[in-house]
């Protein structure tokens, strides 16, 4: 219970610091803007952080698991960041294990036109269920993706998809796709389906909601692996896992 009330207090303190830094930068932007998603529950979108951008983001997992991530805006089309995975941060569960860090990168190439969807590229290390014994994670992260995002047939539904390749030993390519829609700034509403064309890797159903609590800070909840049936590569059991997400961004 202490490291999550001290976690909590962390975030509060950056929430509450970083308006103010970011306030005298772009006073002409609208208080009430919701910035565009840069990723949904496990698939990225062509979405980007603004130059100067920054984004927080802390997620809860299953057996008390947090990982946690930072990721900024360094150039007009090109984000970098980083996260870190902690198992049994909280809760009373021990040992707590850290894991290695991973790096993401996602570079803006086409903004989008009227048929074509706006698409970048990048890469996503962090991948899923850390098995200590291999050194290595059940579900791989993204690796290198390309993405597509483009509203399509109704105001504020959007369409995202793409292709990956999460390990440059086998070469495999793999797909996702996925969709969200916004409701009045205030909640969306997503559905994601990942890791397809391989049945050595399962296909992965998620669905969630991102309440905007304000303009800058969401609370996202998930249900991850809804069609979950076999088990992983070391013999253990797939399952439906639930997730809980903060994410913070904003300009300095």
């Amino acid at each position: 219970m202490k490291k999550l009330t001290l976690s909590a207090a962390l975030l509060c303190a950056v929430c509450a610091w970083s308006p103010a830094a970011g306030a005298g930068r772009d006073k002409d932007k609208s208080a009430d803007m919701v910035l565009p998603d840069t990723e949904l529950i496990d698939i990225p979108t062509a979405g980007i952080l603004d130059y100067y951008g920054f984004m927080l983001k802390t997620r809860a997992y299953s057996e008390g698991g947090v990982i946690g991530s930072l990721n900024f805006g360094v150039l007009e089309r090109l984000n970098l960041g980083a996260s870190m995975t902690v198992d049994k941060l909280i809760g009373s569960d021990a040992p707590i294990r850290m894991r290695r860090p991973e790096i993401q990168v996602k570079f803006r190439f086409f903004d989008g036109g009227y048929y074509i969807p706006a698409a970048a590229v990048g890469y996503d290390g962090q991948g899923y269920y850390y098995d200590g014994d291999a050194r290595k994670y059940l579900e791989k992260g993204k690796g290198l993706y390309l993405a597509g995002s483009k509203e399509a047939w109704i105001s504020n539904l959007v369409l995202h998809g793409g292709f990956n390749i999460p390990d440059f030993d086998n070469n495999y390519l793999f797909g996702f796709l996925g969709a969200n829609y916004t409701l009045e700034d205030k909640a969306s509403f997503i559905l994601e389906y990942d890791s397809l064309f391989h049945k050595d890797d399962p296909t992965r159903l998620n669905v969630g909601a991102r309440i905007y609590i304000t303009p800058y800070f969401q609370l996202d909840m998930g249900l991850r692996e809804l069609n979950a049936s076999q088990k992983f590569s070391n013999g253990d059991r797939r399952k439906t896992e639930r997730i809980v997400q903060l994410r913070y961004s904003t300009n300095f």
